[in-house]
This record gives structure tokens, sequence and C-alpha cells, in this order.
């Protein structure tokens, strides 16, 4: 083929000859664009189409991945658990530490650090706004394995808020939001910059002070939801931060000096007080109240205000139609009520076979107490006359 000089200087309407040993073809110049020259090196290598085109999918797979790992950890730890109670050792809850001698139990640990580091990895390709409701899955995963592995109960109305839940996700990412483009420290740092990002953190940290140091010593003890918002309100600032670093290990891999970039160690610091806190308090209200209501209303307030966060962050429904949107938030709430009923509910004892006696009789469903984290519960075998005392029971 006969070489074109590069700097060649055609107007439009030109005809240029190129040829070959058995061929000949003749092309008009219709428009000027300038040379671009790719050496491998430029924004167009492989690497950079691969995160364009796909990375919402691999953002995707991964946050799958991750709640596949998280939710298969919890039976292995407990798994480990149960085989040091069959040997006679002293259970965790009594202080002992026999399981850190078991196998299952190290296995547990290291496929939910696996699981988490896949989730970090999900916020560097995906938007906030889909990796965290999915989390969910791993629940629901959880629940389903430890029907089958441990042979703990899934009622029916379990198994109903496990369908929800699938359905409430897949709606989430057939309507996700793209996100807005941010590739680099100095763009995050930009985001961060902006005066509607700084009022919305500054009236989130104000709450949270309110809530730690005035609310948490006088209601912590009896209202749930003092130390799930806490938790939730600092969840804000560690998603910001990931996504960040997300952002600083794909600039470190690319050859970009993101270790002299102090955003990068102000991620950090950030990063581990507020996971630091949120691990603190979410421990003092398991501790103190069902597992049953905490893990519900802690994915409620800690997925919205994180939704919230990348909307004013991002802006990542800045694109999005009308219907995109209502499928959102209808697949946000559809995950909710799953995972209220797969909580709520689940030591009920309620089946296809014994609903319509439950029903015809307008009994509760009898309840067998599986969690033994039940703070107070009314004993409702003979229903207390209005002029009587109630009677109240504790379980420890």
């Amino acid at each position: 083929m006969e070489p074109l000089e590069a700097n060649s200087s055609c107007s439009n309407g030109s005809l240029l000859t190129l040829s070959c040993l058995s061929h000949r073809v003749v092309c008009q110049v219709i428009g000027n664009a300038d040379p671009v020259w790719d050496n491998g090196t430029s924004d167009n290598s492989w690497v950079t189409r691969l995160e364009t085109s796909y990375g919402f999918y691999i953002g995707l797979g991964l946050a799958v991945f991750s709640s596949f790992l998280i939710g298969s950890s919890v039976i292995l730890k407990k798994k480990g658990l149960l085989r040091l109670v069959e040997k006679g050792g002293t259970r965790a809850g009594d202080g002992g530490h026999g399981y850190l001698k078991d196998w299952l139990w190290w296995a547990g640990l290291l496929t939910m650090g696996g699981g988490e580091a896949a989730n970090f990895a999900a916020y560097a390709f995906a938007p906030a706004t889909i990796v965290t409701p999915l989390g969910a899955l791993s629940v629901l995963i959880s629940a389903i394995l430890s029907s089958y592995l441990l042979g703990e109960r899934l009622n029916m109305l379990g198994k109903l808020g496990c369908m929800l839940s699938l359905v409430g996700s897949t709606v989430m990412v057939i309507h996700a939001p793209e996100d807005e483009e941010v590739t680099t420290l100095d763009e995050m740092s930009s985001k961060l910059k902006e005066p509607g990002f700084l009022a919305y953190a500054a009236i989130l940290l104000a709450v949270c002070l309110l809530l730690i140091f005035y609310f948490a010593p006088r209601y912590g003890q009896s209202n749930i939801l003092i130390y799930l918002t806490i938790c939730s309100v600092i969840g804000a600032f560690s998603v910001s931060s990931v996504k960040g670093l997300g952002i600083a290990i794909k600039g470190f891999f690319a050859g970009q000096p993101v270790l002299q970039h102090p955003l990068t160690w102000i991620l950090v610091v950030t990063l581990v007080a507020s996971i630091t806190t949120q691990i603190n308090y979410l421990n003092k209200s398991l501790d103190i109240f069902n597992t049953s209501l905490v893990f519900p209303i802690y994915y409620v307030l800690f997925t919205t205000i994180v939704i919230t966060t990348s909307v004013i962050l991002f802006k990542e429904w800045v694109t999005m139609t009308v219907v995109d949107i209502i499928g959102t938030v209808c697949g946000f709430l559809t995950i909710i009520l799953g995972v209220f009923l797969l909580h709520a509910f689940k030591d009920m004892d309620v089946s296809l076979g014994n609903l319509p006696q439950v029903l015809q009789s307008g009994q509760e469903a009898p309840v067998t107490r599986d969690d033994k984290n039940i703070l107070i519960e009314v004993d409702n075998s003979s229903i207390a006359p209005e002029d009587k005392p109630k009677v109240f029971m504790i379980y420890t």
C-alpha cells in the first residue's frame, strides 16, 4: 500500500488513491480530523476499553460474588462454633476461644475477608447505588445455606422474603444508574469540595456527634434506632472513602503517583475511623436488641443514607429517566420488604400445611426461639384480662 504522510494537506472533496498489489481504492475527504497515533499507552489501551465497555458488569459480578462469599462465611464460622460445642469446649458467648483452633472457623474468616475485598473492588467499578443494596443477597444466601447445611428452618415467610429480595435486586440492576465519570483523585477531590456535598457532610457529622455524645448515653440502651442511626450515618463516610480508594488503587496500577496525593491518606484515615465506629455501635446494638430487628432496620437505614450520599456526591441519577428512577426505588422497597419478612418472622412456625388452621382459628403461629438474644417478650399463651397485670418474660 502506498504510504500517506501525516502532514499532507487535503481540502474537503479531495480524492485520495490507495493501492496495493491487487486492489486500488479511491477515497474522498469529507471532513478534517487530527491524526491519533496509538502506541499502546494512550487512553485507548485494552485495559481502558475493557473498563469502559464492561466496568459496570465487572462491578456487578464482584458485588454478587462478594455476597456469596460473605453469606457462605457465616455458615462456615457457625459450623466451627457448633463443632466446638459438640467437643465440650467453652462457647464463644461465654468467653471461650477454642474456635481459634478449628480450621472451619478460619476458613469462614478467610472467606469473609475475600468477600469484603470483592465488595471493596465492586465500588471501584459500579455505582454505590447498586453495590450497597445487593448486600442483601448475603443475608439471603446465608438463610438458604443454613436451612440445608445447619438444619435451621426457613419458613414460608422466609422463602417469600428470599424471592422478594431476588426480584428487587433484579429490578434494581435493570434500572441501575450510571456513574458520573470520576477516574482520578483530582476529580474525586473536586467532587468532595462541591458546596452541596460539603453541606450534606456537615449535617451528617453534626447529627452523628449529637447522637454519640447526647442521645446514646441517655437513650441508647432503650431505643434501637440510636445505635443503628450512628452506624448508618457513619456509613456515608466509609462508602465514600471506599469509592475514592478504589479510584486510587486503579490509578496506582496505571502508574499514577497516587501515594503522593494527600487525598489518598485522608481517605485511608477516614475509612479506618468510620469502620471502627460502625463496628463498635453495631456490636452494642446486637448485644442489647433482638437480631431479628437489628439487621432489617440497619439495612434500611444504611442503604438509604448510602444511596442519598451517592446521589449528592457522584450525581448518579442525573442521566436516569423517570422510569429508571421509579424502577430503582421500587426495587429497593421490594428488597426491604424481603429482608423484613426473612428476619422478622424467622422464629414463627408458618408453612402451607398449618396456614389454613392459623387463619381460621385466628391464633398466632407457634414460635420456636432459635435466637437467645430475645430481650423482652410477652407470654401470649393465655390472654390476660385488661384489669389484670400482664406477664412479661425476660430471656438471657
